[in-house]
């Protein structure tokens, strides 16, 4: 009896530890592109186990930088190419269900990925459903609220350069007219 109790004791530290520890990292990309139109779209992809809407993301790689980790999932599980922004977009958390059943608190760091073309094949193509959509869209489609916010702080942040000429435009006109 003493030695069962002993074992739930250790047991029940090791899961006290566990839930205190801080968030894994895993590192992703918002990769986005111009429309003819001038506006932006956004790609997502459902995930392989849950079916639900993501971004690209993975684990820290061994001599990789996050923005080229945020590359390297991008080619892989979408089939894009392109650069990373190096400075991160922002950040959100979930919880990652693990193959042995335990959810664990995982912090993502997001990177600005600008699509320059895409690949024939990649390693998960035909796994996971893909869709170019505006941001607005991506933020309906994503489960995670900090997501959800980013997705918006992108829309914004593309739209802003096309109002901040436009305002320049208008206040040339003024001067001049």
């Amino acid at each position: 009896m003493f030695s069962k109790l002993g074992l739930m004791n250790r047991i029940a530290s090791n899961l006290r530890l566990m839930v205190q520890r801080p968030p894994r990292q895993q590192y992703a990309a918002i990769c986005y592109r111009a429309t003819k139109r001038g506006e932006f779209e956004v790609l997502v992809a459902t995930s392989r186990d849950t079916g639900r809407w993501v971004i690209p993301k993975g684990w820290p790689m061994e001599n990789r930088q996050a923005h080229q980790v945020a590359e390297q999932e991008a080619r892989e599980e979408v089939g894009v190419k392109g650069k990373a922004e190096k400075k991160p977009f922002g950040f959100y958390h979930y919880r990652k269900g693990l193959d042995n059943g335990i959810k664990v608190p995982v912090r993502v760091q997001v990177h600005l990925l600008k699509v320059e073309g895409s690949c024939k094949d990649f390693k998960e193509k035909g796994v996971r459903q893909i869709e170019w959509v505006s941001p607005e869209e991506a933020s309906n489609r994503v489960n995670e609220p900090e997501l959800k916010i980013l997705m918006l702080q992108f829309a914004e942040r593309m739209r802003k350069p096309v109002q901040d000429v436009a305002a320049v435009g208008t206040l040339a006109m003024k001067a001049t007219g």
